[in-house]
């Protein structure tokens, strides 16, 4: 009975840890996991029906490989959505600027991308977010998109984090490989002294030896403690990287499990890398849902929501 008393209470507290010592701060039950839509979010999904309590959603395929491809993959993944009341952010990069070998596809073209990417989400009515790699293209990808998505290799770049600050878009920061949640708080100052409130944190996952990622769902509850929205990337956290091949490993049959997980420690959105063949994607292919399978785990995932929620 004691033992049952003290799990009730613990699930209802949020509990820190610095300096060896415990910090305990009171929340209400439902806090933890449902902190209310922030206003720039609510802004951005003025354009869909959705469930206000659901968890949102940033998918799309890993890199612009055609135009065919991005308005296929947005097509589908909104219909899906919005079905099950989930707000929908379209994703893709329009160049990769990280890529194992010197051989490997890098993008189209930066301005014809960018403008398959506005156009496939003008045509379903969605927000959308890339990926930039140095301050000089913070400016012109702002033009095409919603949300500025800062690399986890690249989130401690001072000069990066504050040319997309200064675009006014949203920022979408994901924690290093190397990083604690904790420590993103200083890559959250930096946006917000910059002037711009709207910040994302997104979790990707840490190194694990030299091949393979983990994931600390403990970074979920202590990036919220940062004021932000935080995002668990079910895709390339499941990465096994410095293949000598020259090509990224990957688990994607464990996407549902982290996805799952995600939502049960209180994530406030998902990012899913999905493509109608995976098996033939340009880009981490061995990462990628196959769209297919999408559907099903939203559905699973909207049920978790509900009853963690509840």
């Amino acid at each position: 009975m004691v033992k049952n008393k003290l799990l009730f209470h613990l699930a209802r507290k949020q509990i820190r840890i610095f300096n060896r010592k415990v910090f305990v701060k009171l929340k209400k039950p439902s806090s933890f996991y449902l902190c209310g839509m922030e206003k720039y979010l609510q802004e951005l999904f003025k354009d869909q029906s959705y469930d206000p309590q659901q968890f949102f959603l940033i998918a799309g395929p890993c890199v612009v490989e055609s135009e065919e491809n991005v308005m296929e993959v947005a097509e589908k993944v909104s219909a899906i959505c919005a079905e099950l009341g989930i707000p929908y952010i379209f994703k893709a990069s329009y160049r990769k600027a990280n890529r194992t070998s010197a051989n490997s596809f890098t993008g189209l073209g930066d301005e014809k991308a960018l403008g398959i990417i506005q156009k496939s989400a003008k045509q379903f009515s969605l927000p959308s977010t890339t990926d930039i790699h140095a301050h000089e293209e913070a400016a012109m990808a702002a033009k095409y998109v919603d949300i500025l998505q800062i690399p986890a290799f690249l989130c401690r770049q001072t000069d990066l984090l504050l040319a997309a600050a200064e675009t006014g878009k949203i920022v979408n920061v994901k924690k290093g490989q190397f990083l604690s949640g904790g420590s993103m708080k200083f890559a959250v100052e930096k946006i917000k002294l910059a002037g711009n409130e709207k910040v994302i944190l997104t979790d990707r996952g840490n190194s694990f030896g030299y091949q393979d990622m983990i994931v600390d769902y403990r970074n979920i509850p202590i990036m919220k403690d940062h004021g932000v929205p935080v995002v668990m990337d079910c895709t390339h956290s499941l990465q096994q990287p410095n293949q000598t091949s020259g090509v990224t490993g990957g688990n994607p049959q464990m996407i549902g499990t982290i996805a799952k997980a995600a939502i049960a420690a209180g994530a406030d959105g998902l990012f899913i890398e999905t493509h109608p063949n995976p098996s033939v994607a340009k880009s981490d292919g061995a990462n990628m849902l196959h769209l297919e399978k999408l559907e099903e785990l939203l559905v699973q995932l909207t049920k978790i929501r509900k009853a963690v929620i509840s």
